[in-house]
């Protein structure tokens, strides 16, 4: 994992309580949830590959490895710059959290409005002062990523973004634009994503099956420049912010049984999807099947490559197969 931290925080260690959707306790209990999480670096995205080179070394000389570089010091840049100037990181990058609920609780509600956060005396929140202070930048941040960067940025970023992001997604031969279409689908339970209705929290009902999706983010950056990139790679959409989370500190088997914590039910069914040893091992500790995704060309685990239909057929194999459509 290539970004971005200085030192760590004390953390909060519990999970929030949040509101899934307005079903009855009936419904839920006897709806499936399949809950996909989701590492980022080199699974969702590419960063970490791109700056040390080893994406082009796996198509050995077909890629142009120092535009490859190139592409990832421009998004480190813009990355470090918008969580800078819009969402409080050169404040707060020493009070990292695992996710951005962790300190609603010293959230009194205050009108933010004309509230200026340059001269709140902010310091480390080692007390309760400033776990609130915290907790507003938190709701700031939050309330920023569900409008996204078109009510941030001016038009000449606007511009210079889109053109890196196609620029990116061009140079991979569409390993974005791919990753973010799976997401899509697995938020929809259905290779034609229009069959979907959104809910409450993230989750998302299926009208072609009757069951509920969700897409969960964990992540081993820290919190806000990962919500950035969320946002920076087109995922805000299909990732809400509460289901974003950060394991720097914790690590993701912490993170994983908050995850089944919050959403489990006899119904819910989970699959870890990412590159990494950690989240493997931590999914084998849960019992949920994981996808090892691969850069290699050659892989069918890798974007474009992977697909809807082997995402379920690893579902069934853990927990069986009530959805046709998801044959193998």
């Amino acid at each position: 994992m290539i970004l971005i931290k200085r030192s760590c925080s004390q953390l909060s260690h519990s999970a929030p309580s949040l509101p899934l959707n307005s079903l009855t306790q009936k419904d839920m209990n006897n709806q499936i949830t399949k809950a996909y999480i989701w590492d980022m670096d080199e699974t969702l995205i590419l960063l970490k590959s791109l700056l040390n080179g080893s994406y082009a070394e796996a198509f050995a000389g077909l890629k142009d490895a120092q535009k490859g570089v190139e592409i990832g010091k421009m998004w480190e840049k813009h990355i470090l710059q918008i969580s800078d100037d819009f969402f409080f990181y050169e404040q707060i990058e020493n009070c990292n959290k695992p996710f951005l609920e962790a300190m609603s609780k010293y959230d009194d509600g205050q009108d933010l409005s004309d509230y200026d956060f340059n001269q709140d005396g902010f310091s480390p929140p080692h007390d309760d002062l400033n776990k609130r202070k915290l907790a507003y930048r938190h709701r700031v941040i939050a309330n920023k990523y569900k409008h996204g960067l078109h009510n941030i940025l001016d038009q000449e970023m606007m511009d210079l973004w889109d053109a890196l992001y196609k620029m990116t997604d061009e140079y991979t031969d569409g390993w974005l634009s791919s990753a973010r279409a799976l997401l899509e689908q697995c938020l929809a339970g259905n290779e034609d994503p229009t069959f979907c209705n959104t809910v409450a929290g993230g989750v998302v009902s299926s009208n072609a099956t009757g069951s509920r999706h969700i897409n969960v983010l964990v992540t081993s950056g820290s919190l806000i420049p990962s919500l950035v990139k969320c946002l920076l790679f087109r995922l805000d959409n299909l990732i809400s912010y509460e289901n974003v989370y950060s394991s720097w500190d914790v690590g993701k088997l912490q993170c994983f049984q908050w995850i089944k914590e919050r959403f489990d039910s006899r119904n819910t069914h989970f699959c870890a999807i990412g590159d990494g040893w950690e989240e493997c091992e931590a999914a084998q500790a849960m019992n949920w099947p994981f996808i090892k995704v691969d850069l290699r060309p050659n892989s069918s685990h890798r974007f474009p490559g992977l697909t809807f239909r082997t995402v379920g057929f690893y579902f069934s194999i853990v927990y069986g197969n009530p959805d046709s459509e998801n044959d193998e």
